[in-house]
């Protein structure tokens, strides 16, 4: 690794190391949050409530594809970041390598299937008749950029694991900036509508990617995407989906809870649909910056569990959970009490409206520990604690989340604690990665302290 990456990772200050590598992952969260708000934006602009519900019901189906570039993005880091911290450069890159062809394959397969199958995908994502329209034009037009959308996802993730968070971030700016700048155009100027803003994710996702292989093409020089590198061999693609399995199953879990309660919800009318759509942007303010913080630090920690160097990892831990706790209570007072302009931003039907401001603060109940929540989640993945994380991750959005939302639908059998299950949901799943932590500490670092020592 060259010079200035190792000091930050090994020796600067926890603080200034923290800070460095949390803030272009923040502000590349920032940049997405900011897209997926602009497309709901915009489209509301269009005074049609029924075009926000059909883009809303489709992103479930898209969250899908994020998680495959999840997984590798999650998984390479975890193990290149590991492999890093014990000097093993050779095999980093051939994990690049592995990563990027393979994640390449399985997005240009997935194009022609959404292609083909978007009206079925739609009708059983939870579409009416009155949205099924919009959500398949919608899905038809964004598959081109699957392939694109998933190199996207995967190396804004891997590229800061060789030290290089801007890089990372500059790629997810790129592409969001150029989705932000033509949404307005395509939306209302040229009068598109929902192609409109699948036209400009799809221009985006092209960008972004194309900026990351560049980058591995020409600059980098810990990582690669060279055939002559790549493998699936000598425990790459083993280490890669021990840990990138798990946090895919956590998106693809999430895309279908959110099927699900669509699904639950369209009981109520489209509008609750709508309203909800619009609640989960919103909650999205405090959800990404907080994703950024644990992002952020993984490859930090990942450093340090590689170099068995167990007081600095600790140091980081700590100094990451006291600044998450503050983030999050911020961010949730924010959003709280700003809920009816966020809200009225996005939608004009006063139903859909009403409806938004119920869920949008009933979702933000779980603000308080999210930052905690994302700081265990990535510590776990950056020791490649591969049970804990997949206990964890089909937890969440899966074993807790499911049987609480139809406990909540037979019970009260009203929209509002259908929403309310994803905080109480949020609060257990904290509680259960801070004991899943301590469990994978106690264990892992010895083995990973014995393995350097070995060597």
């Amino acid at each position: 690794m060259n010079e200035k990456s190792t000091e930050i990772f090994a020796n600067a200050p926890i603080p200034k190391a923290v800070i460095t590598n949390i803030l272009p992952s923040i502000i590349s969260m920032i940049m997405v949050l900011v897209y997926n708000l602009a497309d709901t934006f915009f489209i509301g602009q269009t005074k049609n409530a029924y075009m926000v519900a059909g883009v809303s019901v489709a992103t479930p189906a898209f969250m899908i594809f994020m998680a495959v570039g999840m997984m590798f993005g999650v998984g390479g880091t975890s193990f290149i970041s590991r492999k890093l911290g014990e000097g093993n450069f050779k095999t980093a890159k051939k994990t690049s390598s592995f990563c990027f062809w393979t994640s390449l394959s399985i997005g240009v397969a997935a194009l022609f299937f959404m292609i083909f199958f978007a009206a079925p995908i739609c009708r059983a994502i939870g579409a009416s008749d009155d949205t099924v329209g919009y959500a398949a034009e919608y899905i038809r037009i964004v598959a081109v950029s699957i392939p694109f959308l998933i190199i996207s996802n995967t190396f804004s993730n891997i590229i800061r694991a060789e030290g290089k968070p801007q890089v990372a971030m500059f790629g997810m700016i790129i592409g969001n900036l150029i989705n932000i700048i033509l949404d307005p155009v395509m939306i209302l100027g040229m009068d598109l509508n929902v192609a409109g803003a699948a036209i400009a994710t799809v221009l985006g996702n092209v960008f972004s990617a194309c900026f990351y292989t560049y980058h591995l093409a020409k600059k980098s020089e810990l990582l690669s995407i060279r055939l002559t590198d790549y493998t699936a061999g000598s425990g790459v693609a083993k280490n890669v989906f021990t840990i990138g399995v798990p946090s895919a199953l956590n998106s693809v879990l999430m895309s279908f809870s959110n099927i699900l309660i669509n699904n639950l919800m369209a009981g109520y009318g489209d509008m609750a649909v709508a309203g909800l759509g619009v609640a989960m942007k919103v909650n999205m303010i405090v959800v990404m910056l907080l994703i950024g913080l644990g992002t952020g630090i993984q490859p930090l920690l990942g450093y340090c569990y590689g170099a068995g160097n167990k007081k600095r990892y600790m140091g980081i831990l700590r100094f990451s959970c006291m600044l998450a706790l503050g983030m999050s209570l911020v961010m949730t007072a924010i959003c709280y009490f700003g809920a009816g302009f966020l809200v009225r931003a996005f939608l004009d039907n006063q139903d859909a409206y009403t409806y938004s401001i119920i869920f949008a603060r009933t979702y933000i109940y779980s603000g308080p520990i999210m930052g905690i929540l994302f700081v265990f989640i990535n510590a776990i993945q950056s020791m490649g604690a591969a049970l804990p994380a997949l206990i964890l991750n089909i937890s969440r959005q899966g074993l807790i989340y499911i049987p609480v939302l139809f406990l909540f639908k037979n019970i009260f059998d009203n929209a509002r604690m259908l929403a309310a299950a994803q905080p109480i949901t949020d609060y257990v799943s904290a509680a259960l990665a801070i004991i899943l932590f301590f469990i994978s500490y106690n264990k892992y670092f010895k083995k990973q302290q014995q393995k350097n020592y070995d060597n």
